[in-house]
This record gives structure tokens, C-alpha cells and sequence, in this order.
């Protein structure tokens, strides 16, 4: 199994899933800094030229939620996604909710702020963004509220993703007024097997 990466993409949620699976991987860094994910050696891995992908035997597969959903699956012994078709429903529900309702604003702030070539920029939308960010972090803020993972009595790859997607937020400053999501995030990252945090992964690759 290869997993195609860079530091502080949402490459982390692959490598936190397959680390809590504790299965072997080979890493393959892609530098997106000197365009190597523009690159035809890994256009035919990913025509669509982002990360993570991920290469196990003859299936090639892209998009991070896809695949920590398809190890989780792979390696459903490891009780990593919900065997419960109910607690199932939940969990596809809450990773849908990371990436579309969580993740969204979250990149339109990165694309007007560091993404796009300056005269692009439109710092109105990094003001609608965060607005946008707000109430969909307290529905989540009031889902935790007792709860110690977002599905279930134990931890599934949606916290990881999830955890990953709040400390992008964090990195963003805008859990600041979340201190349970805060929580929830520190408390994913403490796990033995936890990826290094954004910052941490950004300073690594900035040397």
C-alpha cells in the first residue's frame, strides 16, 4: 500500500487512519511546493493533481474521506466504522457534514488568504466564510455536548477527520469561542497513534 502525501494537507487523515490501523504503508512525498503534484509522474496517479492518493494493489483512489472510509472498511475488524446500520448512517452523516458544511468555508478562507495570486483575493468572502463556519461549528458544538466521540462509545475515522478538519479551523482562529470542540480536537490528537498537528507538519515542510 503507497500513500501519495504532503505534510499538511488532508493527507494527515489518510496517515492518522492508516497509523491507527497500524498497517504498513509506503510513504511517497509529493512536494507540492515545487509542483510535483503538477507533475505527469503523479497526473497518472491523480489526473485532478491534489492529495492524498493512495495505492493499494490495483486500486488507485483519491479524495481523503473516500479512502479512510475504504481502509476503515478494509480493515473492519479494527472497529474503526460503525458495524450498526444505524450508527453507519451517523457516522456517513457526520463525515459528510466535515467536508461539505465544515471543510467548505474553511477553504474558501485559505484560498483568499494564501491560495490565490494576491489581485484574485476577495477578503469580503473570508468575513462570509467564517460566518458560514460559525453555526455549523455549534450544531456540532451542541452534538458533543456528553459525548466523547462524535459517533458511538468509541473512536471511528470520523473523528480523525474531523479532528483534522478543526485543527485547520483552529489554524484559522475560529474554534476560539468552541472551547468543547477545542477539547474534542486535543483530546483526538493525544491518541498514541495521532499524525503532528497542521502547524507542525507546515513548519516541517518550510525548512
Amino acid at each position: 500500500m503507497k500513500l501519495y502525501e504532503f505534510g499538511p494537507t488532508r493527507s494527515i487523515r489518510v496517515r492518522w487512519t492508516l497509523q491507527e490501523l497500524d498497517v504498513p504503508f509506503e510513504p511517497i512525498v509529493v512536494n507540492m511546493m515545487k509542483g510535483e503534484h503538477r507533475q505527469p509522474a503523479f497526473l497518472d496517479i491523480n489526473p485532478a493533481g491534489k492529495l492524498p492518493a493512495m495505492v493499494d494493489d490495483d486500486l488507485v483512489l483519491t479524495e481523503s474521506m473516500a479512502i479512510v472510509i475504504y481502509l476503515a472498511e478494509k480493515y473492519s475488524e479494527k472497529g474503526f466504522i460503525p458495524a450498526d446500520v444505524k450508527q453507519r448512517a451517523e457516522f456517513h452523516k457526520w463525515m459528510m457534514f466535515t467536508a461539505t458544511e465544515l471543510e467548505q468555508p474553511l477553504w474558501r478562507i485559505a484560498r483568499n488568504t494564501n491560495l490565490y495570486p494576491e489581485e484574485k483575493r476577495q477578503p469580503t468572502d473570508v468575513e462570509m466564510a467564517a460566518d458560514d463556519f460559525r453555526p455549523m461549528a455549534t450544531v456540532l458544538d451542541e452534538h458533543l455536548d456528553g459525548r466523547e466521540y462524535v459517533v458511538g462509545d468509541h473512536a471511528t475515522v470520523a473523528d480523525f477527520a474531523l479532528a483534522y478538519t478543526l485543527d485547520w479551523a483552529n489554524e484559522a482562529l475560529l474554534l476560539g469561542e468552541f472551547p468543547r470542540l477545542q477539547t474534542y480536537m486535543m483530546r483526538m490528537y493525544a491518541r498514541p497513534a495521532a499524525p503532528m498537528r497542521i502547524a507542525t507538519a507546515f513548519a516541517r515542510v518550510m525548512r
